[in-house]
C-alpha cells in the first residue's frame, strides 16, 4: 500500500435526513482498528433551478440544518469513542460528487444505504452508496440501515472472478481479515450456463485452481488469517447475498466479468447493495492508500 501517511482518514458521508447510527459505528471501529482520524462529510447540493430564483434563504436553512446534523454525528463519535480524533466539514455541492472528491485522499468512503429504487439511485441528487462505490478511488463500504442485528460467525467473504479488480478485493480483503482478527471466505460463484458445453468437472477444477492461486501468495504473508476457498454454482447475487447472512463484511472488486449497470459499477456489485445482509465493501482495481 502507498502513500498512507496521506491516505489515512476515514472518510464518513453525513446525510441531514437522517443520522446513519450503524455507518457511523462502523466508521468509528473501523478509524481505532486503523488508528486512523475520522472526517464527517456533508455536502449541501444546489436547488433545482436556483439559476432562476433567489434561494439564498433555503441555502442558509440547509446548511443549517447540515452544521445540526454534523454536530449531532460528532455526538454520537463522541459517545462510541471518546478519543478518536474526528473533523467536519460542510462543503456546497452533490454529495456524490463531493465524497468521491474527499476519497483521493482517504484510505476508506463509508456511507449509510436508504436503499433507493434503481432510478433513484442513478437521477437523484442525493443518490450516495451506488455512485460512489462506482466511481471513488478508494475502497467504498456500504452499511445497511438497520444493520442486520443476527448472529455472525468472525469471518469475512470476498467475491472472487479471476478479474484484476477480484485480485485488489482479496489484497483489501486479507488485510481487513487481519484487522478484525477473522477468517476469510474465498468464493468463487460460477453461473450454471443455460446449456452446458464441454467437460463441467474441467471446468471446475480450473475455477479452484485460479482461486486458489489468487489467495496462495496473501495466505503466506497473513499466516494468522485462516483462508478458505469456495466454487458454488448459481448467481453471484444470490449466492453472495446468501453468504453474507453471517458474515461481518462482504468484499468484492468494483467490475467483475458480467454485466455492468451504469456508472462503472458490476451488476453484481449493484445487487449485493440491495441483497447484503451485512455491510458491503467495493474495492476500486488500483488502490493508493
Amino acid at each position: 500500500m502507498k502513500d498512507t501517511a496521506v491516505r489515512n482518514e476515514v472518510i464518513v458521508g453525513i446525510d441531514p435526513r437522517g443520522q446513519a447510527v450503524p455507518a457511523l459505528a462502523w466508521a468509528v471501529d473501523e478509524a481505532v482498528r486503523r488508528r486512523s482520524p475520522l472526517r464527517l462529510v456533508l455536502a449541501v447540493p444546489p436547488p433545482p433551478g436556483e439559476q432562476h430564483i433567489d434561494t439564498s434563504w433555503r441555502r442558509s436553512m440547509l446548511k443549517a440544518q447540515g452544521e445540526d446534523a454534523l454536530a449531532e454525528a460528532v455526538a454520537t463519535v463522541r459517545a462510541l469513542d471518546a478519543d478518536v480524533p474526528v473533523e467536519t466539514e460542510l462543503l456546497d455541492g452533490t454529495p456524490s460528487v463531493v465524497l468521491c472528491q474527499k476519497a483521493r485522499s482517504a484510505r476508506l468512503v463509508v456511507v449509510g444505504s436508504r436503499r433507493l429504487s434503481r432510478p433513484e439511485e442513478l437521477l437523484s441528487a442525493g443518490s450516495v452508496a451506488v455512485p460512489v462505490s462506482a466511481r471513488a478511488d478508494c475502497p467504498v463500504v456500504v452499511v445497511r440501515e438497520p444493520e442486520h442485528a443476527g448472529e455472525r460467525h468472525p469471518h469475512l467473504v470476498v467475491g472472487v472472478d479471476g478479474s484484476e479488480s477480484s485480485k485488489a478485493a482479496v489484497e483489501f480483503a486479507v488485510e481487513e481479515a487481519a484487522l478484525h482478527g477473522a477468517a476469510l471466505r474465498a468464493v468463487w460463484v460460477w453461473r450454471r450456463p443455460v446449456v452446458s458445453f464441454g467437460d463441467e468437472t474441467t471446468g471446475l477444477d480450473e475455477r479452484r485452481r485460479i482461486l486458489s492461486e489468487t489467495v496462495a501468495g496473501w495466505a503466506e504473508k497473513y499466516p494468522d488469517v485462516r483462508i478458505t476457498c469456495d466454487v458454488v454454482r448459481g448467481h453471484p447475487v444470490e449466492e453472495l447475498a446468501l453468504a453474507s447472512a453471517d458474515a461481518l463484511l462482504v468484499v468484492v472488486g468494483r467490475q467483475g466479468r458480467g454485466g455492468y449497470s451504469g456508472m462503472r459499477l458490476g451488476s453484481v456489485v449493484h445487487g449485493l447493495l440491495h441483497r447484503a445482509e451485512c455491510p458491503v465493501i467495493t474495492v476500486p482495481e488500483s488502490r493508493h492508500g
